[in-house]
């Protein structure tokens, strides 16, 4: 293959530098042209724009491949945890057993939070969306640790990472138990990072907490299956704003702010309502298979295909069984739940779907695991906060080695110059 490709804008020929990344994907170098040409390219969404060059994670749409440096996920889920993946992403290389227990010790060290911050708690309603309660606290914290806004060194970048990281599912679990009105439960020294989440939302201050195995093997699985995935809406903030040598704790707060939206992160919750909207109005999977079919109906399937992957989610398909186990284990009499089941059934062996890669994607499955555990779907967007909060500080701490700020284009469609009118002649 040829170094470079040409593009010929009238009587100039441009000599475009081709990049070829470690898994062969190919990519036209374009960052001199608005210089040399005074043109630009112009791409609605980023769809066909690499924005940046990254060693963190690799997916394959069309082959349902994803890695977190390299190891496939499916090893990753079987094999390893979630705060494992988390020191992988973060750090680029799996962690010796040392450095895996001072990671987890340096998370349990870290997990409480200031008590001046439990004041902010208090200064929002209790139907406020979760989602603005854990940006603003994220934000916050911050301003409590004003020695680590500016990283010169790995030890302090390791100080900002341990206190982002341990303490996210504190602000999460106190952000649900204060709009339900119930006492604060702190976190557990003794309790893994998964568990002393499930600690900190269901136990009472009366009594211990043991969440059973099966369900903390399942809530580990999908912060682990949601750590990193490329550079999605949420991810590309968290960049951009980094790009600006804004520190950790703003540029993930923004990545949560990105997340809250419901084309992003919302994709679990929307399955959830549309189950939700079935049973109440005793729709049959039938009748609503039928109404998916029309196209005239105007009826969306949530949870279903995935815009990256065309053919399968490779998440999905480890999720399926977990989702299984769950639902086995804690035998739940729940309306909402056997439609999901039925609905599956038919997806994956209806014609409709089969022919149109429309499989149960991950988002599917996490909806129903935690609506299963007691989550309140209100929260399921905090908990995939949660689990992308390595990858957004793992790609954070690959911009900010970069100097160039982020800085798009855009074509400007607006009025041509004019001149301004006196108020009174208007």
């Amino acid at each position: 293959m040829a170094d470079t490709a040409q593009l010929k804008i009238a009587d100039m020929i441009v000599e475009l530098p081709i990049v070829v990344g470690s898994e062969g994907e190919k990519a036209l170098d374009i960052s001199k042209l608005r210089s040399e040409t005074g043109f630009i390219t112009l791409d609605h969404g980023y769809g066909n724009t690499g924005s940046c060059q990254s060693d963190i994670t690799f997916i394959d749409g069309e082959k349902g491949i994803l890695r977190y440096r390299g190891y496939p996920i499916e090893q990753l889920a079987e094999k390893s945890s979630f705060i494992e993946a988390a020191h992988l992403l973060i750090w680029g290389e799996l962690p010796t057993q040392d450095q895996l227990s001072e990671f987890s010790d340096l998370l349990t060290g870290h997990q409480m939070l200031h008590e001046a911050i439990l004041d902010h708690f208090d200064l929002f309603p209790s139907n406020a969306p979760p989602m603005a309660v854990l940006s603003s606290v994220l934000n916050a914290l911050s301003s409590f640790h004003p020695q680590l806004l500016e990283i010169g060194d790995e030890s302090t970048f390791q100080a900002a990472v341990a206190r982002i990281m341990a303490k996210v599912r504190t602000i999460a679990a106190f952000t649900y138990r204060h709009a339900l009105g119930y006492n604060i439960i702190y976190p557990h020294p003794d309790k893994k990072y998964s568990a002393n989440f499930l600690h900190m939302m269901f136990g009472q201050p009366y009594k211990d907490f043991d969440p059973d195995p099966t369900i903390v093997r399942a809530l580990d699985a999908i912060l682990l299956l949601h750590a990193d995935h490329e550079q999605n809406c949420s991810t590309s903030t968290v960049r951009l704003v980094g790009s600006s040598e804004a520190n950790l704790f703003a540029s993930v707060a923004a990545g949560v702010c990105a997340l809250w939206g419901p084309l992003h992160g919302g994709a679990n919750v929307a399955v959830v309502d549309m189950l939700e909207t079935m049973v109440q109005q005793d729709v049959s999977i039938k009748d609503f298979v039928g109404q998916i079919k029309d196209k005239k109906n105007g009826i969306r399937l949530m949870g279903f295909g995935h815009r990256v992957y065309k053919n399968f989610d490779p998440r999905a398909k480890i999720i399926r069984g977990i989702c299984d186990e769950v639902l086995a284990k804690l035998d739940i009499n729940d309306q909402l739940l056997d439609k999901a089941k039925e609905l599956e059934e038919v997806a994956l062996n209806d014609e409709y779907f089969v022919s149109r890669k429309l499989y149960p994607n991950v988002d599917f499955y996490s909806g129903v695991i935690l609506r299963a555990i007691g989550i309140p779907k209100e929260m399921f967007t905090v908990m995939f906060a949660i689990g992308r909060m390595p990858g957004w500080i793992a790609q954070w701490y690959e911009e900010s080695k970069l100097t160039r700020i982020g800085r798009p284009r855009q074509i400007y469609t607006g009025k041509p110059e004019r001149d301004y009118v006196d108020l009174d002649c208007r």
